[in-house]
């Protein structure tokens, strides 16, 4: 049975915690980012985990010649890692010549972008592609959506994208009796599909601390013990890259799984190391992974949405984000990046209102001390993403502007979502709708009536 270790690397741009009481001023008066917090968190997390266990690695791989391993990095992380942390670029690079690990594509901004526009989902996906191509020296073949957030269609689409592999969770009403250690084929396409057993990844990922649990401490000859003894063909082992040496400090001995993890697995003849695309390469799928987008499963919390858009505070917050993001788009530039990377998943994440286990897991990762502080500052970075929008708007933009079903103009038999469509209307259809569509260019478009009626004719 093949071992798959996958390992998630992200760290998002926070938002500076007084922003929700700082008033929107021009563009450039006001940085929305804390990249105090910023570099002082990832500098502590570079040192603790990206040196430390990638090093681990390394050593390991030297000693163990068939360690594989995979990682996913946000465009943000890499970004940061070439800001301040150089030197782990450097490892990632030697991990790829020594053929130890493959890295999987996923959104550059780590967004909820394919909720908003499939184009802008595949923009995302391509930028970090040529980022890890170009930083790391890796051609991704596999790839995850943000947070393994996954349906049909998202499977199908990244298959569409060139993709043969895609990962993510496994849920078990969409499992029912099957069990997640093999390969599945996605529902309407050929992609193969490879899904995280997050019982063995939680026991790292969670609970290796936890000295309430009765198999604390958990010892990597017991860990690799239990792997053994699972049935099936493939077991995906994913976690956060974060969970050695952050989630998990060093005084917790996770060091010491991460090193000697690998060397008890090599002594066991009936398992392997694997990457996810060598796993789906080797193994045909033996059924369906069928996930309709009315039930889009993650990894997070009860394996759906909620974690992000579970209550109002959220979905108010993606809302407006969505509806400016045909004006961010059209304008370019710095407002379509400051769009992006307000897409980040964390932002929403900040603004869960749950208790118990998962409620700990989101006060453990918020700056802020309070979902209703997160959704505050968070809104008012929109409405500076507005102000600047506003501030570089211009009838050229507007002739970019392409709006979604909802804002587009309806007539008897006709529908325009763009300037272009609009100027190809005839002259009695413009003249029949003209009072409605002056006040939908001026409203909608955000130019002025003598412009509307220019336009017009």
């Amino acid at each position: 049975m093949e071992v798959v270790f996958f390992f998630e690397v992200h760290q998002p741009r926070r938002l500076r915690p007084d922003l929700y009481r700082v008033f929107p001023r021009r563009p450039g008066d006001l940085d929305v980012f804390y990249d105090e917090l910023n570099e002082h968190i990832f500098r502590r997390v570079a040192e603790r985990v990206y040196r430390k266990a990638t090093r681990i690695i390394l050593d390991v791989a030297r000693e163990v010649p068939g360690l594989r391993v995979t990682y996913s990095v946000s465009g943000l992380a890499l970004e940061q890692f070439r800001k301040w942390a150089p030197d782990v670029l450097e490892l990632f690079r030697e991990l790829v010549a020594r053929e130890v690990a493959e890295f999987v594509a996923q959104t550059y901004y780590h967004s909820l972008a394919w909720f908003v526009d499939k184009g802008e989902f595949r923009e995302q996906v391509e930028m970090q592609v040529k980022a890890v191509e170009e930083l790391i020296g890796y051609k991704a073949r596999a790839a995850e959506n943000t947070e393994f957030i996954y349906n049909n269609d998202v499977a199908c689409y990244l298959y569409s994208l060139g993709f043969s592999t895609v990962v993510t969770e496994g849920v078990d009403w969409v499992l029912g009796w099957r069990s997640p250690n093999y390969v599945y084929k996605a529902w309407g396409c050929d992609a193969k599909v490879l899904v995280r057993n997050y019982r063995l990844s939680d026991d790292i990922g969670f609970r290796f601390g936890a000295r309430w649990w009765d198999q604390w401490p958990l010892t990597a000859d017991k860990y690799a013990t239990w792997l053994e003894a699972t049935p099936g063909d493939v077991v995906l082992i994913a976690v956060d890259y974060e969970t050695f040496g952050e989630h998990h400090w060093p005084e917790s001995g996770i060091y010491d799984f991460l090193k000697w993890l690998p060397r008890e697995i090599a002594k066991r003849p009936r398992l392997s190391f694997a990457t996810v695309s060598e796993a789906a390469s080797k193994h045909a799928p033996r059924d369906i992974y069928d996930v309709p987008p009315w039930a889009t499963i993650s990894w997070a919390d009860e394996r759906d949405l909620s974690a992000w858009l579970g209550n109002e505070l959220q979905r108010n917050a993606f809302t407006l984000l969505k509806w400016l993001y045909p004006y961010a788009r059209a304008v370019g530039g710095e407002a379509l990046r400051l769009w992006r990377e307000l897409s980040t998943s964390d932002h929403f994440y900040y603004q869960a209102t749950k208790s118990g286990p998962a409620g700990e897991v989101h006060s453990y990762f918020s700056p802020y001390g309070s979902a209703h502080k997160a959704h505050d500052i968070y809104m008012a970075a929109l409405t500076s993403l507005l102000v600047l929008i506003r501030e570089s708007w211009s009838l050229e933009a507007a002739e970019r502007l392409v709006l979604d079903d909802e804002r587009c103009f309806y007539g008897q038999g006709i529908r325009i979502c763009s300037i272009r469509e609009l100027r190809r209307l005839g002259k009695d259809v413009k003249e029949k709708y003209r009072g409605d569509l002056i006040r939908w260019l001026v409203n909608v478009f955000m130019i002025s009536v003598e412009e509307a009626l220019r336009l017009l004719g």
